[in-house]
């Protein structure tokens, strides 16, 4: 397993006290307040982050958050220091290219999504990962 697949707390905590930037790739709209891929996203607008969101559906959407939607990671401006990834582990693939375009400093694989061989690329392209494991949860047992 590459140094950049975090898995150790210790190592999670200090990659998340350096973010301030997060892309959000596969968030959900405000019509689906009650899943995730919208909740954990605001939880994390509310705690001080700057949220991008990267809906990968809902091309009627424009703004989610109060956020103007991107389609694209290589279309957002500037650097974001990690993507946080609400798609099903089967289409992760999908996105690597658009991923490796814009180089995060990491990427957190959400509860649930584990892809050793996708996190591997990512790992060898210089990004930190993290897999299967909630941001949201994550966060919250760090500030306690």
């Amino acid at each position: 397993m590459h140094a950049n697949v975090l898995t150790a707390k210790s190592n999670i905590d200090a990659l998340l006290r350096s973010v301030k930037r997060i892309a959000v790739l596969g968030i959900k709209p405000e019509a689906h307040a009650d899943q995730p891929a919208f909740y954990v996203a605001k939880y994390l607008q509310n705690a001080g982050f700057e949220v991008i969101p990267v809906p990968v559906y809902y091309p009627e959407v424009t703004t989610i958050l109060d956020q103007p939607v991107v389609r694209s990671l290589a279309a957002i401006e500037g650097d974001v220091d990690l993507v946080d990834v609400f798609r099903r582990p089967r289409d992760l693939r999908a996105h690597l290219a658009d991923i490796l375009a814009k180089k995060p400093r990491a990427v957190w694989l959400q509860l649930g999504i584990r892809d050793d061989a996708f996190a591997e690329e990512l790992a060898s392209a210089g990004i930190q990962v993290v897999q299967d494991s909630c941001l949201m949860v994550h966060h919250r047992e760090m500030e306690t």
